[in-house]
């Protein structure tokens, strides 16, 4: 069984677990696993109360398997003050309904693991598409964090090394809204590097899941 903890496309293949990724306003609840996140990209404040509502209603839904993606991004025009804000309400309410969070995070890990610590989040956090430095890994991981690894361990060699430091059962792979790789293109070169990464990876989406 493969598992893509986070993708914005449905393939909906055989042998293939897919959690989609989706908007409070827009969520199809039929869908057999899935998220629900304001992204930062897209808060706007005159909807926030409507969407966390909405949100939460999700959250009480057994296929809605987590938070996301929400998080911080400094390379945005929106205030980082708002985002941090949006952030936290959300961690909150993943907190209250035991829900894992799927995280976008750009220029801002270090104040993702302070809010975390700050909030006394408990439920698993799981940062998607990863692609930085070894040292950012380990800060991470060291500090709770599940790191997620999608088109950059293809394209970037240098981050494999990072990939196999990594603490087994804190890693995932996912496509997220690459259209040119699958998970299994994924799986192979993750495959190369670890050979029994596809029970590790199961094993993780059960343990973080409850599945």
């Amino acid at each position: 069984m493969k598992i893509n903890v986070h993708t914005h496309h449905i393939t909906a293949q055989q042998g293939i677990i897919e959690i989609i990724n989706q908007y409070p306003l827009t969520v199809d609840n039929t869908l057999p696993t899935y998220t629900v996140g304001i992204h930062p990209w897209y808060i706007q404040e005159e909807r926030l109360e409507e969407e966390l509502a909405l949100l939460e209603e999700q959250l009480q839904q057994p296929n809605c398997l987590a938070i996301g993606e929400c998080g911080l991004d400094k390379k945005i025009n929106i205030s980082l003050n708002l985002q941090i804000e949006v952030f936290k309400r959300q961690l909150l309410l993943a907190e209250k309904y035991k829900k894992a969070v799927i995280l976008h995070v750009v220029s801002a890990y270090q104040e993702v693991i302070q809010i975390k610590k700050e909030l006394q989040i408990t439920v698993p956090l799981i940062i998607h598409g990863f692609n930085k430095k070894e040292q950012v890994a380990e800060s991470l991981w060291k500090n709770g964090f599940y790191l997620s690894f999608g088109k950059h361990l293809i394209y970037n060699e240098a981050l494999r090394s990072t990939f196999l430091k990594v603490p087994r059962e804190q890693l995932f792979l996912e496509t997220d809204d690459a259209k040119e790789i699958t998970i299994e293109d994924v799986y192979t070169v993750a495959s190369a590097l670890d050979m029994n990464i596809e029970a590790i990876i199961e094993q993780n989406y059960k343990t973080v899941f409850n599945r």
